[in-house]
């Protein structure tokens, strides 16, 4: 275990966590897109996200001070939750560079004036011969204090089964020890990976783009295996012809592709 850091008063780095989520699903006719739309907005409709940014607030140990969540029409929800310090003591936190819980209830943590927010994107491409549409969701968890919110990121991402994720995680402003030194990072860590469990690890293909001197990390993950099946709305793929079947499935790898890697591709491009 680390030596503990003496501070002079209250630990108020500001921890941020950014966890952006993508579902990507193949629905051609207007039924399908507006069935598939219906299902995401069902799926995680206020409620849902209140209840997943709830358990949130339990795995580090935040109390709830407030609830502001909204449905909208056509589609899309939004959920805030303000949260504050339990009064834990602070020898039973742990910031160590490991996966979090599945679960609430397994992790405490000392919070002060932070917050939780949730905001959905269901959407469709414009053409509908493409076939494309996707949903994303937009994840802050921001901490002050001792605890990390990278130890609800296991969690969260066994939350949502999701295409590709892409996490940003920053460390702003600074605490002073009792000799008056400014510290402006309070844990180690050398990547958003590590807290991140071994099975997700084994599903998804990562990149880093880290800045270390800023306290700045990223990663983005992408699902390794591609099954045609789980992309298809209202459909099997065995009842698409073979070609048919080798063009949804361009279609699909090119739209994950390119959010990925946060660019479009050219025309005849080849897709990984």
């Amino acid at each position: 275990m680390n030596k503990k850091l003496r501070l002079q008063g209250f630990n108020n780095l500001t921890k941020t966590l950014s966890f952006n989520i993508y579902d990507v699903c193949y629905a051609t006719t207007p039924e399908q897109v507006r069935d598939y739309i219906e299902y995401i907005d069902e799926a995680y409709n206020a409620e849902r996200l209140t209840q997943i940014l709830t358990a949130v607030a339990d795995i580090i140990g935040a109390t709830i001070l407030n609830i502001a969540r909204q449905d909208y029409d056509p589609q899309g929800a939004s959920v805030t939750i303000l949260i504050s310090e339990e009064p834990i003591a602070a020898e039973h936190l742990s910031n160590s560079e490991a996966p979090g819980p599945l679960q609430p209830d397994a992790v405490v943590a000392h919070l002060d004036k932070s917050h939780l927010t949730v905001h959905t994107y269901p959407e469709s491409h414009p053409d509908n011969e493409i076939g494309i549409s996707t949903f994303r969701a937009d994840i802050d968890v921001s901490t002050c204090g001792r605890i990390s919110p990278l130890k609800a990121l296991n969690y969260l991402i066994h939350s949502f089964e999701s295409d590709i994720v892409i996490m940003d995680y920053r460390v702003r402003g600074f605490t002073r020890d009792v000799s008056g030194k400014k510290h402006f990072i309070d844990h180690k860590i050398n990547s958003i990976q590590n807290y991140i469990a071994r099975d997700t690890k084994d599903r998804y293909q990562m990149i880093d783009v880290n800045v270390y001197q800023e306290n700045i990390f990223h990663t983005k993950m992408m699902l390794k295996e591609f099954d045609l099946d789980n992309y298809l709305f209202g459909i099997e793929a065995d009842a698409v012809p073979p070609k048919e079947q080798r063009q949804i499935a361009d279609r699909l790898k090119r739209e994950m592709t390119e959010i990925f890697y946060g660019r479009n591709m050219q025309k005849g491009q080849k897709v990984v």
